[in-house]
Parts: structure tokens; sequence; C-alpha cells
């Protein structure tokens, strides 16, 4: 059981308050055909508190799903009354392809152009779809949640391996996944990913976008599958209530890799419950970019002149066009969410906000961006506030190329004269163009603002020079 509080309806939704109770509600249903008593305690226990923190928190909008346990149980109807007597509201039983649908949609809701199959695993059953940019396939479930297989295999993963295989044989949804990518959902996967992530001592402890080759995660999911749960590095990191479930949901994992051959595997935190959300939206709220949606919200928030930031994104635009070096739409794209988040941590002392950036950034609820996304956000808005020669985290530099690493040096130096010349206000940048000129690179300051013209800003125009390989010089109108 879960409560999710967010603050509003959004495009990249914020959410204020996250709390769970692991009832193991699906144990036994399979077996039984009934919920357990236990866990029907439990969950109502949960409700209630539930209820009261919605209260508490004013909450205008509830909305209440149900899903596999209470849909398959034979005892569910009784369980899903009283349960909408504990929380005080209605209670929409999903079907297993409505499931799957809102799953996928809270994957189009959180990867940016998502192409592959998502897979959400819950405690009594597995639910598939394809999905493709916006588009939604025919969804599909399967009795091979987490509680469901311990019970059909009398708790041996070893014979639970058989009971996935023949059900996941037969699903013809896999049979698209080749070399496509894999979008894990649901508790027990994440679990795995974060025992994965610390075997590997990875730099960035973000669970969203995080990636594994699908070989590797196949290697991994095996040997989760072979030994003690217990005896696994950093097997503290996973609630105590959730570990017996962990084999079973790497036995799903590998038997899905070696049977339907993806590229990857994605983890996503984003389900059924953004999936709601994303629904709700309007076509032109669902058409806007949710890693542009935050860093406008953080810039608006944060911001000494979030106008400022706005201005940053056309002012380097012109730079950049100047420059005729090769980019994207992908990394223009990158270089305007970090121009709405250059300025975000000006309040910390100026000692430290290059380190503070980094890790605000690298570490910020973005939607719509993978790793090396978020790892060039970071350093890029940290070089705003250090040299292009400082050595800044070499963890987070690991996950870029090396052109990504010249951009977010770029940016930085960029926006350094940027923000020397505009000491962060509205109506400067429009006033103060920056472009390379054959082998100059040109600033031009109108006649008022000819004073700006001194060794400090001539040295942050140095800087940003030698990074493109031009000349700095600055130009005075009027001159």
């Amino acid at each position: 059981m879960r409560l999710v509080a967010y603050e509003g309806p959004s495009r990249s939704p914020n959410q204020i308050f996250n709390e769970k109770s692991l009832c193991a509600l699906g144990h036994g249903v399979l077996t039984t055909g009934k919920l357990p008593k236990s866990g029907m305690e439990k969950a109502l226990t949960a409700l209630r508190r539930f209820r009261v923190l919605i209260d508490l928190m004013g909450a205008n909008d509830v909305y209440v799903v149900a899903t596999a346990a209470a849909r398959d149980a034979s005892n569910g109807p009784e369980f899903v009354k009283a349960a909408e007597e504990a929380i005080g509201a209605p209670i929409a039983l999903l079907s297993g392809e409505r499931e799957a649908q809102l799953s996928a949609l809270g994957v189009i809701s959180g990867i940016y152009k998502p192409n592959g199959i998502v897979g959400d695993l819950g405690g009594g059953s597995l639910e598939l779809i394809d999905v493709k940019v916006a588009h939604l396939g025919k969804g599909a479930t399967l009795p091979l949640g987490g509680l469901a297989l311990m019970d059909a295999s009398e708790r041996s993963p070893r014979a639970a391996v058989k009971i996935v295989r023949d059900a996941l044989s037969r699903c013809k949804i896999l049979e698209k996944l080749q070399g496509r990518t894999f979008y894990a959902v649901g508790g027990t996967w994440r679990a795995l990913a974060k025992l994965h992530m610390h075997q590997r001592n990875y730099p960035l402890p973000v669970m969203h976008g995080y990636v594994i080759p699908a070989q590797d995660a196949a290697a991994f999911a095996g040997l989760v599958e072979r030994v003690n749960t217990e005896a696994l590095n950093s097997i503290a990191s996973v609630n105590a209530a959730r570990r017996p479930l962990l084999a079973y949901g790497a036995v799903v994992l590998e038997e899905i890799i070696q049977i339907a051959h993806p590229s990857e595997i994605v983890i996503s935190t984003a389900g059924v419950r953004e999936g709601l959300i994303y629904e709700k939206l309007d076509e032109a709220q669902r058409r806007l970019d949710p890693l542009l949606v935050t860093a406008r919200e953080l810039n608006d928030l944060l911001s000494r002149a979030p106008a400022a930031g706005e201005e940053l994104c056309v002012w380097t635009d012109h730079f950049m066009k100047s420059t005729h070096l090769e980019e994207t739409p992908e990394e223009k794209r990158l270089r305007h969410a970090a121009s709405l988040l250059a300025d975000v941590n000006w309040r910390a002392h100026p000692d430290y906000r290059g380190e503070q950036s980094l890790n605000m950034v690298a570490n910020a609820s973005f939607m719509g961006i993978d790793h090396a996304a978020r790892a060039f956000l970071a350093l890029a808005t940290s070089y705003r506030h250090l040299s292009a020669e400082e050595d800044i985290s070499p963890q987070l530099r690991s996950l870029v190329s090396a052109r990504m690493l010249d951009r977010a040096r770029i940016f930085g130096a960029a926006a350094r004269v940027a923000f020397i010349i505009s000491a962060a206000m509205p109506g400067v940048l429009p006033r103060t163009p920056l472009a390379c000129q054959k082998t100059k690179l040109v600033l031009t300051l109108p006649g008022d603002l000819a004073d700006l013209a001194g060794d400090r800003l001539m040295n942050r125009l140095k800087q940003l020079a030698r990074q493109i390989g031009r000349e700095p010089a600055i130009a005075i109108l009027g001159k």
C-alpha cells in the first residue's frame, strides 16, 4: 500500500509526500484464491493512517486504485468495500490491461521519447505493454508477480524458472522487444537495480533512468537467483520485507532477457501513479518537455531574476550558432535546461557554489533525461561558477562523453561571461550579443555599458575564447 501526494497535476509532477506499507496483500492468492486475513488487516490499518495524512495535507483530489491482489481474489470485493470505508474515497479496481496502460503512460511521462516494452512487476502480476514515444500497444497481464511466484513455486526460485519461462514463451508482446529497451517498473526491480548500482560503485545514486546493459542484467539476475539474498553486498539498502522477493524478480527479468533479447534495461520510477496524472492532462500539457518544465520551475523559484535565465537561452543560441559547432536538438535542449538552472544556487556561499550546484542538479527530481544528460547538467551548472580548468567530479565526468564534457565547459564559460555583464538581471543580455567573427570571439557592449569592459570581463572572455579556439575582443557601439 502506498500513499503519494503531489504538488499538483503537472507534466513533471513534484512529490510532496511518499509513504509505503508492505502488507503482502497478494500472499497466497494464487494458491488459496483469497486475500490473507493478516494482509487485509495491515492494509486497512495503513489506509486509515493514510486518510489522516490526506486530511492533514488538505489534498483536493484523491485517487485510489487497486490492482492484481484485489482483482484476482474471491474476497476481493469484500476487501475493496472495507478499504473504501478506511480511506474515505472510492476505489477503482484496475483490469490487467488498464494497469498496463497506466504503467506505460507513466513511462511516457517520465522517459524522453521511450521506445520498447514496459514491464510493471507487482506482488501479484506482471503487466507488459509496447510503447513508442506517445503511442501504446495492447497490454497483457501475467500471474508472475513476486508473491504469486513465491506461492506457485512453493518458495523455490529454481522451480519458478519453469513457471516464468512457460508463461513468457506464450506472450506475443515480447516478440517485439528484440534490440529495443525494456522499461522496468516496480519496487522489486528497483531494489535489484539498487543492488546492482552498489556492486558497481556507481557515482550517481539516482534510480530513475538507470541503465543496465541486457547481458549484464541477466548475469546479475542469475547471481541473485543462486545466492542467499542476505549475502549480497549492500543488501541493507533493501527493505527487509522485500528481500525474499528479489530472487523471483530476478527470475522474471532474466527470462525476459533470454527470451526477448532487449538491448538494455532502463529503470523507471514513474508508473501507474504518474500515468494517472499524465492521463488527466490536456494535449497541450502532454506535449511539454518534462525536463524544461522542471528546470523552469526551479528557475522561477530559486533564481534572482527568472527572466535572466530565459534570456540566457536565447543569448547562448546566438553564440552557439556563430561558432559553427554542430549542435543536435538534444544538445540544444540540454543547454536550455542548463541556462534555466544556471542561477538556482546563488544563495550558497561563493566558495562552495560550484560544488553545491553539482550536487543539487545531479540529484534533482528531473524526468525526461538519462544519467549522462543529468551529469552534463550538473557539470555545466558547476562550471558556471568555476573555471573550466577546475578538476570537477571525476566520477560524474565518467558518465559523459568527451563531446558532452566539452559542451559543458563551453556553456559554463559562456555563462560566466553572461553573469558578469548582467549581474543576473534581465534586460542586459539582449543588448550585449556574443558571437564569433572569423578568428575572433566578440562581445558587443552598448555605449552606456562601456564601463563594464574591464580586466575581469576580459579574463572571463579569454577563458571562453580558449575553449573554442578564438581570440577574445570587446566591441563598444559608437566607437
